[in-house]
Parts: C-alpha cells; sequence; structure tokens
C-alpha cells in the first residue's frame, strides 16, 4: 500500500493519496454519465409470474437485443397485484433508460379497476416499442365431457355453479373468460391466481376445468391429452390446431378479440427522447432479424413494430376500449 503523504497548510492537512482517489472516483462517474446510452446493465421489470407468456416474450426479445444494444439486460418478476407492483416499481424508477417494463393490455386498465393506484400509464410512463401480438385457445380438463364449445355451453347450464374458471388475476384470459360466461349466460365458479401457470397446474389437477392461455402454453398439454382444446380465441384458427375452430365460428364473436393481447415496452416518464428513440430503432431493427420472428412464431406471437408516437396514440385508444369491455362483464373497480 502506498503511503499517504501529508500537505501543511495554515490549518489544514491533505492526505493527497486518498484526496487523489475521491478525485478519481468523481472523475470515472462524470465520464462514464457523459458516455453514449447505454454504457451499463439494462434492466426490464416484468410485472408477471417466470413462464408467462409476457415472461417468455420478454426473454426472447432481451435475449436478441442485448446483442444489438450493446449492453446487459437482465430481467425482473415482480408478479402481483394484478401487475399493480412491477408496473409502479418503474414509473418510480429514475427516467434515465435503465429500468423498463415489459407489459400487455392490463396497463391499459389498471387505471379503471385500481382507481387509488394513482397511476396513469399515459402520464407516468412513457412508450418505447411494441413487440408482439396472440390470441387464445379455450382448454378444458379432461373430465369435462365436452368436445365443443357448444357442448361446453349445455354441460355448464345443466350444472351452474360447479364448473370451475381458473385465472391469472387481471390477465387477458381473465377477462376473456369473464366474456365468454356473459356471452354463454354460464354460472362459473371464479377462482383467480397471481399467473396463468397455477391455473394451469390446477387444470391438470382437475381443480379448475376451464381456462384461456396461449397455445405454446397449452401445446404439450393438448397433445399428451392432458387438456382439450375447444375454441380459438383469434379471428382465423391457429396453425398448430388447424381442427380447433375459432370462437366466431363456435357462436360467440364477442370471444374474438383481435388480437386479444399485445406485449411492449415502456419507461419511466421524463425518459430523454434520444433515448426513447435509440430503443425503439434497435427493437424495431430486431424484430425484423430472421432469427427473432422464428423465435417469436416457435411461441405463437407475431411481431408487431410502432414508433413511441405510434404506440403512445395506440395506448390512449386502449385506456378508452377497456373500461367498457370490463363493466359489461361484470369486472368492477377495487375499493
Amino acid at each position: 500500500m502506498l503511503p499517504e503523504s501529508q500537505i501543511s497548510l495554515p490549518g489544514v492537512i491533505v492526505r493527497t493519496t486518498r484526496f487523489v482517489a475521491v478525485a478519481l472516483l468523481a472523475l470515472s462517474a462524470i465520464a462514464a454519465n457523459a458516455q453514449p446510452y447505454p454504457n451499463k446493465t439494462i434492466k426490464v421489470i416484468v410485472p408477471f409470474t417466470p413462464g408467462s407468456p409476457v415472461d417468455a416474450a420478454a426473454r426472447v426479445m432481451m435475449q436478441h437485443l442485448q446483442a444489438r444494444i450493446g449492453q446487459s439486460i437482465i430481467i425482473e418478476n415482480r408478479p402481483g397485484g394484478g401487475s399493480t407492483i412491477g408496473t409502479k416499481a418503474v414509473a418510480s424508477a429514475p427516467p434515465d433508460g435503465y429500468t423498463l417494463l415489459l407489459t400487455g393490455p392490463q396497463l391499459s386498465y389498471l387505471p379503471y379497476l385500481y382507481p387509488n393506484l394513482d397511476l396513469d400509464p399515459a402520464r407516468h410512463l412513457a412508450p418505447v416499442a411494441t413487440v408482439a401480438t396472440w390470441s387464445h385457445l379455450l382448454a378444458v380438463s379432461p373430465d369435462v365431457p365436452a368436445k365443443t364449445v357448444a357442448e361446453l355451453v349445455a354441460h355448464g347450464k345443466a350444472n351452474p355453479g360447479k364448473l370451475v374458471f381458473g385465472y391469472g388475476l387481471g390477465t387477458a384470459p381473465h377477462i376473456l373468460g369473464e366474456t365468454f360466461k356473459r356471452s354463454a349466460g354460464l354460472d362459473l365458479v371464479n377462482v383467480s391466481y397471481r399467473g396463468g401457470e397455477q391455473a394451469r397446474a390446477d387444470l391438470l389437477g382437475g381443480r379448475v376445468h376451464i381456462n384461456f392461455a396461449t397455445v405454446p402454453s397449452l401445446r404439450a398439454l393438448i397433445q399428451d391429452g392432458k387438456v382439450r382444446a375447444l375454441g380459438f380465441t383469434g379471428p382465423k384458427r391457429d396453425p398448430d390446431f388447424p381442427d380447433v375452430p375459432t370462437m366466431i365460428e363456435s357462436g360467440l364473436p364477442e370471444v374474438g378479440f383481435n388480437p386479444d393481447v399485445w406485449i411492449g415496452i415502456m419507461a419511466p416518464a421524463g425518459t430523454p427522447p434520444e433515448v426513447l428513440e435509440k430503443l425503439n430503432a434497435t427493437v424495431n431493427e430486431t424484430l425484423r432479424s430472421p432469427q427473432m420472428l422464428a423465435s417469436l412464431r416457435q411461441l405463437g406471437f407475431e411481431p408487431d413494430a410502432k414508433t413511441p408516437q405510434e404506440f403512445m396514440a395506440f395506448l390512449k385508444s386502449e385506456i378508452v376500449k377497456w373500461p367498457p369491455l370490463l363493466k359489461a362483464v361484470g369486472l368492477k373497480p377495487e375499493d
């Protein structure tokens, strides 16, 4: 260790080694801040459980994105509160582009469901880029004696209050299931979970009878005969399951959103425009790569590229669109 030298001044002793060390640290911090964005690890918060469709999309996207952006990207799952916990964490983070949110349509109806949350997505968050869209399958457990949506509706009406609908709280499958109940006139028992994965675990165990989920989440279970797919919520049949009719074909056009789900990346409000533009350009470039396209389609997702301005306009339209739908299916704001 180098000895500390001392310089004597009137009433002052300066320990030069320590002084120089502190000065160098300060200069290093200034130099780091002066480097172009990004110059350190980026954290992406996913407000859903690991293994959820949004989480799967996040991991595929960030794997491809970090190679193009030149920095490590870590994913942190913060589920709970209908996605409010992770969302608020990003809204309150420093607006420097190093804490991002990967979220979906529930962002647009959080103000309706949680009026006391003090979160306005269009005011407290800044849009970065959209990523993908997808639709869902309606699946039932093997002990449900229904091979079609019409048979499921008939069985449900013959057994009111006996079929259990399981879902991740505040997710698109939750909204789809409520819409299905209302459209078909069914009396189902609702059981909410922190995420759809827990609902599907109980679907396998027979404790849940009905679940809406993405094709990748159900593909292996359907192929192994562990669950049965009755309908698809997209505008046309899914290529993986061409024998499964759409909900529109099954006589329930209300349960046919197009698309059901979108996902996108948000940043804290106040993030510099040049950071948002750089992130957007890199994300959109990544979405055009053949490798990324193949990865998304393997997951059953369709790429969706927008500018930050287009994303903000879309988000504002979603904020207007969802509350009437939620009211129509009986979802009420929390006290």
